[in-house]
C-alpha cells in the first residue's frame, strides 16, 4: 500500500534496526481517515472470503479492526485481552504471545461465547514481527473450532519472519506494508 510507506516514511521514525514508531497516526494518535484506507485495503485484499468475525489484541489492533469491519458487512470485532479482569470469570481461552517491542509475555484471553464453532475468523493487527500474536490468536480460533481465514498486518516488519513462519503453518498472511530492512535510522520496503 503505497500510502501507507508514504505516511511511515513521512510520519513514523524508524529507532535502531527493528523499531519503527509510528504513534502519530497507528497506534499512539489515530488518524481516522487514514485507517478507514487501510480497513479498504484488507476488504481488497480479503475480499474472497467471508468472515463472520474479525479478532485482534487490546488495545493497537481494535481501531484497525473496527476501520475494517463496516467494509466486511460489520461483523464483530473480538479483541483478545492480555489481562483478564475480574469479570472474566467464565470459561476462556487463553495462548501465550511475546511482544517483540515490549520484550514481555503476554497470556492473550478470549471469552470462550466469542468464538463459536464453525465461524470464519480474520484476525488483524497494526505490526507482525516474529508472528507470535497472530499464531497466538489462531491457536485460540482453533481451540474453539472455529477456522482462521486469513491474518492481516498493517506494518510488517519481514526481517523478523513471522509472515514466512505463519505461513508455513498454512495461514494466508497480507501485510499493507512490509519493511525488509533499517539501517541507520532508513527504511527499506519490500
Amino acid at each position: 500500500m503505497e500510502a501507507l510507506k508514504k505516511k511511515i516514511l513521512t510520519e513514523g521514525k524508524a529507532i535502531g534496526t527493528e523499531i519503527v514508531k509510528v504513534d502519530g497516526f497507528l497506534n499512539h494518535q489515530l488518524d481516522v481517515r487514514f485507517l478507514e484506507e487501510i480497513g479498504a485495503e484488507f476488504k481488497k485484499r480479503f475480499s474472497d472470503i467471508h468472515v463472520d468475525k474479525i479478532l485482534t489484541v487490546e488495545a493497537s489492533g481494535i481501531a484497525i479492526a473496527c476501520a475494517s469491519a463496516p467494509l466486511f458487512g460489520y461483523p464483530p470485532v473480538v479483541f483478545a485481552k492480555k489481562a483478564a479482569p475480574s469479570t472474566m470469570n467464565e470459561g476462556f481461552y487463553e495462548a501465550e504471545a511475546k511482544s517483540f517491542t515490549k520484550g514481555t509475555v503476554s497470556k492473550l484471553k478470549v471469552a470462550e461465547k466469542f468464538i463459536n464453532e464453525g465461524e470464519k475468523i480474520l484476525i488483524l493487527d497494526d505490526f507482525m514481527a516474529s508472528g507470535e500474536a497472530s499464531a497466538a490468536l489462531a491457536q485460540i480460533v482453533k481451540e474453539a473450532g472455529a477456522e482462521t481465514v486469513g491474518i492481516g498486518a498493517v506494518i510488517e516488519k519481514g526481517f523478523q519472519g513471522g509472515s514466512d513462519r505463519l505461513r508455513e503453518m498454512g495461514y494466508r498472511v497480507e501485510s499493507l506494508a512490509v519493511i525488509d530492512r533499517i539501517d541507520d535510522g532508513v527504511i527499506t520496503f519490500r
